[in-house]
């Protein structure tokens, strides 16, 4: 019986026709689709995990960094996975589980790594990405990549506002509540906004993330925008420590999670972005 190798692939994906990443059973309420085995509803982590198991013949376990929501797109998901199919070369690998994925979810790299590499504890930080399509007409061919705001946007306004995420911060108002987490202090790296018509990108990098945290902080920076708050009252959410203080959330189909980066150090849990 040939050795165990533990596997790192960084995944791209359309989230547009899944229920998130994290695999999921099919309920009595459920009424959409399910995977063709029966084993739950369309997940990525479904989709993937079936696929690997196509091709080396035997159960896996995959583990994701971040359980993306519904809906939520990624350019560079990591996860691993362990299997005793180690003597297949790691390029041909690679191409049989693109074979085996449908066109909206694409492998972007696997590389064998140490046993005891783990994408959790090894996560240091994450970038996401937030796009909103700016101008009076919806963009017809990609509704579901892209967050529709007809009104006209302060640029500048929203920019002063999200330079006040940057540092360390308690984000408990930039939370869904039950998100179960003690600790709700995050450090934001860097909070970026960049339009270029009709395409305004939010760019957000931190060492974790609350549940929906992103998804509101770019909802709160849209309304500022809009003139409902100004870029200072970004401070006051902060301190308010209440989902009621800070603005709306955004909807899921814009929404990128762009990188993760991994290290020796372990970095915070994250929940849904």
């Amino acid at each position: 019986m040939p050795s165990s190798q533990r596997y790192k692939l960084t995944i791209a994906y359309r989230g547009t026709n899944y229920h998130g990443w994290q695999r999921q059973a099919v309920t009595q309420a459920y009424r959409g689709p399910v995977l063709s085995d029966g084993r739950g509803i369309p997940t990525i982590q479904g989709l993937v995990s079936r696929a690997i198991e196509s091709v080396v013949r035997h159960p896996i376990k995959l583990v994701g960094s971040s359980r993306t929501d519904s809906g939520v797109h990624a350019k560079g998901q990591i996860a691993h996975f362990d299997t005793a199919a180690a003597q297949i070369p790691c390029e041909g690998l690679h191409r049989a589980l693109n074979h085996a994925l449908p066109d909206d979810i694409t492998i972007k790299s696997i590389e064998p790594v140490d046993e005891n590499f783990d994408v959790i504890t090894s996560t240091i930080s994450k970038r996401y990405q937030y796009a909103v399509w700016n101008q009076p007409l919806r963009p017809t061919f990609i509704p579901d990549l892209t967050w529709h705001r007809w009104q006209p946007l302060d640029v500048a306004a929203m920019r002063d506002a999200a330079q006040r995420f940057v540092g360390e911060h308690d984000f408990e108002s930039f939370a869904r509540p039950g998100h179960r987490r003690e600790n709700t202090v995050r450090t934001v790296y860097s909070c970026d906004v960049s339009f270029r018509a009709p395409l305004l990108v939010v760019g957000v990098h931190g060492n974790g993330f609350l549940w929906n945290m992103v998804r509101i902080m770019v909802g709160t920076l849209v309304e500022v925008g809009l003139g409902k708050f100004a870029p200072t009252d970004i401070d006051t959410m902060l301190a308010a420590r209440d989902r009621r203080a800070a603005g709306s959330t955004a909807p899921p189909h814009g929404l990128y999670l762009q990188w993760i980066r991994t290290g020796s150090d372990g970095g915070v849990g994250d929940g849904v972005p």
